[in-house]
């Protein structure tokens, strides 16, 4: 990617994290980025272009933060590994992650082409989660237990960006949210319908 493109999309996704997709419009971004309205709409096409790439970006980098060697690692703390990674992705990424799990206030609809990254990250987390079940374990509970596990991790990273945040007293998020997925583990773990 080019040096005015990325200088687009960090842009972008500064201005979204500050306001919102209300905060973005081709002028703004291009103000913020140091380029030309015409250097949004060749590299973009528009906003909805950026947005999508953003979008793209956002679920690629959580399919990184799941990626990884695995070998010599129990099930569950390959899971915790992945859990980790998603926080520091959205710690550094924050803007990216707002806008994938919607932060957009519905004038953003994905293009296929994201709906479709969006699905292969959420096959990276199931296979993740997969190697918490047997072999034979059904795709509903391999779905069900990846959604359960999101959930537990999005509801904390959600609750940390929140302004709902400032009334604890500084909280440790992230460990918080960590303990509470390796309990969650150890239940799915310890059920009889997820024994080998």
């Amino acid at each position: 990617m080019n040096i005015a493109k990325r200088k687009i999309l960090k842009a972008a996704s500064e201005l979204f994290l500050e306001g919102g997709i209300a905060a973005l419009s081709v002028r703004s971004i291009a103000k913020k980025a140091g380029v030309s309205t015409i250097g949004i709409y060749s590299h973009f096409q528009g906003k909805e272009g950026i947005l999508d790439e953003l979008y793209i970006q956002g679920f690629e980098l959580v399919m990184q933060a799941m990626d990884f060697e695995r070998k010599a690692l129990s099930a569950k703390d390959i899971m915790l590994k992945g859990v980790r990674g998603y926080f520091a992705m959205a710690e550094a990424h924050e803007g990216h992650y707002r806008l994938i799990f919607g932060e957009n206030d519905n004038r953003y609809t994905p293009s296929e082409e994201a709906k479709a990254v969006a699905e292969k990250a959420f096959g990276q987390l199931l296979k993740v989660t997969a190697l918490l079940l047997p072999d034979n374990a059904s795709m509903a509970l391999k779905q069900k237990n990846a959604l359960e596990i999101w959930a537990f991790v999005h509801g904390y990273v959600s609750l940390k960006h929140h302004a709902v945040a400032s009334i604890f007293e500084t909280p440790d998020w992230y460990a918080m949210a960590e303990e509470a997925v390796s309990v969650h583990i150890d239940a799915i773990l310890a059920k009889p319908e997820n024994q080998p």
